[in-house]
């Protein structure tokens, strides 16, 4: 039972502030982030379709960041054709609605995706990292902290 009485406007704005829900078979299993940054939890109208995906993005990568062990990091696998899979070092948008990702193919060949909002697709995978002596790289970290800046 709810005990706070809301006004119209609250209820409205409640309604359209972004939410996170995740359920996992595996109780054990950890969901996304509940507690979402302050630059996701202002009102999706404020936001490009762009602006908005890339932003979801980064809770999505960061979240999986979080399952990796020390020796894999977060890649993205394509789906139809031959385009094999992408590690992920950079991302961004451009506003209204194209998302950008920025990393290198399995030969190490620099790869840029350039993908318009009513397509994305992202699968993310978990790859060994490119170098044994080094540790994981974790952009989802990165890309929150800037975020979080900005």
């Amino acid at each position: 039972m709810q005990d706070q009485i809301e006004t119209s406007a609250e209820a409205a704005e409640a309604a359209a502030l972004p939410r996170c829900y995740e359920v996992h078979a595996n109780s054990k299993e950890e969901s996304g982030s509940k507690d979402l940054p302050k630059p996701l939890q202002q009102p999706v109208e404020t936001k490009s379709p762009a602006q908005w995906a890339y932003e979801r993005l980064i809770l999505y990568i960061q979240n999986f960041e979080k399952t990796l062990d020390g020796d894999h990091e977060v890649a993205m696998g394509f789906t139809g054709g031959d385009a094999g899979v992408m590690r992920i070092e950079g991302m961004g948008y451009f506003d209204p609605d194209i998302i950008t990702f920025y990393g290198s193919d399995g030969t190490g060949a620099r790869t840029q995706l350039v993908q318009h909002v009513s397509q994305l697709n992202v699968m993310l995978r978990a790859l060994p990292k490119s170098v044994e002596d080094k540790p994981a790289n974790r952009i989802g970290f990165r890309l929150a902290a800037d975020l979080e800046e900005s």
